[in-house]
């Protein structure tokens, strides 16, 4: 009922049901995966009114799954592509000192649960959510740490001595501009999307 495609691999589609509504996958060698897509084989539809939510796991073999929502696909909604790389539960550097033996899968896992369609939009929407505000928050940080680094080289004009190859812009122009941004960030945080 249910496929995988990594880059570069052929379409995956060894799904198996490991309870009455959930359904599991194994990506190996997955260490370099960025993107995945998950989609619906063509064999089955879901039942009426469900879909199914797509979720992502590291294994680790010294602690319980940490599933993470991906988001949703759907009779209407057939097949969908995810980024995974930024999903890694850590990263070793390879110098990096270890005491005792650690094994660090280097598989993944793809989970889809079959639940009501209402319920799988609500936690697809709430995932959007959290993606849209990760989006706001960075562009905020970036823009203020922007300004911090440009009010470093800050300097009244009595200050300034001439150089005909370089331009100066005032600093109260990309204040201005600060503030216009974050208000449309506010309105639409994928307004810059469209830039």
């Amino acid at each position: 009922m249910f496929g995988v495609i990594v880059s570069g691999r052929l379409p995956q589609t060894d799904f198996q049901q490991v309870g009455e509504t959930q359904f599991l996958t194994t990506i190996l060698d997955a260490d370099s995966i960025n993107h995945i897509v998950v989609f619906m084989t063509g064999t089955q539809p879901f039942p009426p009114d469900t879909g199914g939510l797509v979720y992502f796991s590291w294994p680790d073999s010294n602690a319980p799954p940490s599933w993470q929502l991906l988001g949703y696909i759907s009779n209407d909604k057939l097949s969908a592509i995810f980024k995974v790389s930024n999903l890694k539960k850590f990263d070793v550097p390879p110098n990096a000192l270890t005491f005792g033996q650690h094994k660090i899968s280097h598989n993944a896992q793809i989970g889809i649960s079959v639940e009501p369609l209402m319920n799988v939009q609500q936690q697809s929407a709430l995932v959007a959510s959290q993606t849209t505000n990760s989006y706001k928050q960075f562009a905020q940080k970036m823009i203020e740490n922007l300004i911090n680094h440009l009010n470093g080289y800050a300097m009244t004009q009595a200050q300034m001595i001439p150089n005909p190859t370089e331009t100066y812009a005032p600093l109260s122009a990309l204040e201005s501009w600060y503030i216009n941004f974050e208000r449309r960030l506010q309105q639409n945080p994928n307004f810059w999307k469209s830039l």
